[in-house]
């Protein structure tokens, strides 16, 4: 009878031996990270990031991830740069490489040209006494005890402590540079992160006709049928120079309901919510969401001076994709 294989001891020790690798690698967070951090952060042009095989995808996004905090950077493969990609390194650049072992031929070939190009080289390796770091300006150590591989053959530990020594250099150098949320955000403006970052309250509200809105003097029938009829589940009650002096919305028709008021013969200014939660036009959208999270509120009107200029909710919010 076969024994049922278990998949998540498995699994955990995977995980447990690759956090050691992590802890491990503070030790290497020392005085030459500083002077990786400060080379790069004096770099007037790109930083070229080269690696082969498994340390290839990790360099891949470890340039991915500079240039998206800010740092200028590209991967560059060593077997193309040997056959005319090189051509994409110039003076003014540093060259980051990756090779766990140190000894990654396609690297080394490439060497003695960007040393003659006077091109600062970092690498990144397990063996400090290997061909590249000797080699190299600065030496960045990604040693770990054992890879989670039971063979410990399969690039494993190795690599994510590779991983998180770039992700450690390009937060240190994104902090030292003053990166912000606007700055990140210009980067990504296709995606997800971009419309959170990017979007103000201006670019979802709806103005003009589809801003509910009614004089303080209309009759709650009245306020109703414009609720209903421009579908934000509030309106918003001006004076005749479009200062807000109120919001009504399906929760205060509720409680109206429930203590029975004469919809048909009360003005809407008797029953109306004053100084209602509001909001400015330029606001970035995912300020606009906390607002109305930490209100508990469906909707929110949006001023200038306290003139009416815009309303949402969180419909609005969801289709612009901020939530």
């Amino acid at each position: 009878m076969s024994t049922a294989f278990d998949y998540c001891e498995i699994g955990r020790k995977v995980i447990e031996i690759e956090a050691d690798a992590l802890r491990g690698l503070t030790h290497y967070i020392n005085g030459s990270f500083t002077e990786a951090c400060q080379l790069i952060s004096g770099c007037n042009g790109k930083v070229i990031v080269m690696g082969m095989g498994k340390s290839g995808h990790i360099g891949n996004k470890m340039a991915a991830t500079l240039a998206s905090t800010g740092t200028p950077a590209f991967f560059v493969h060593p077997g193309e740069a040997s056959h005319g990609d090189l051509g994409m390194i110039e003076k003014g650049d540093v060259v980051l490489a990756i090779s766990n072992s140190g000894e990654a031929s396609e690297i080394l070939t490439l060497l003695p040209v960007i040393k003659r190009l006077g091109i600062p080289l970092i690498s990144m390796t397990g063996k400090p006494e290997s061909s590249m770091a000797k080699l190299s300006q600065i030496h960045l150590q990604i040693t770990v005890n054992k890879e989670a591989c039971p063979l410990n053959l399969a690039p494993t530990s190795s690599t994510t402590a590779t991983l998180a020594m770039g992700d450690a250099l390009a937060i240190a150098l994104m902090e030292a540079r003053g990166f912000t949320a606007d700055d990140f955000a210009l980067s990504h403006p296709g995606g997800a992160l971009g419309r959170k970052l990017l979007l103000r309250i201006s670019d979802i509200m709806h103005t003009g006709e589809r801003l509910p809105a009614v004089s303080e003097q209309a009759l709650i029938k009245d306020a109703l049928l414009e609720v209903s009829r421009k579908g934000l589940g509030m309106t918003a009650i001006i004076d005749k120079e479009q200062q807000l002096l109120g919001i009504f919305t399906d929760g205060d028709l509720r409680r109206l309901l429930d203590n029975r008021v004469d919809i048909h013969n009360t003005a809407i200014g008797e029953v109306m919510t004053r100084s209602p939660a509001t909001i400015s036009a330029d606001v970035l959208a995912a300020e606009g969401l906390k607002l109305m999270e930490d209100r508990k509120i469906s909707g929110i009107l949006v001023t200038d001076n306290g003139v009416l200029v815009g309303a949402l909710n969180m419909h609005d919010l969801l289709k612009a994709g901020v939530m």
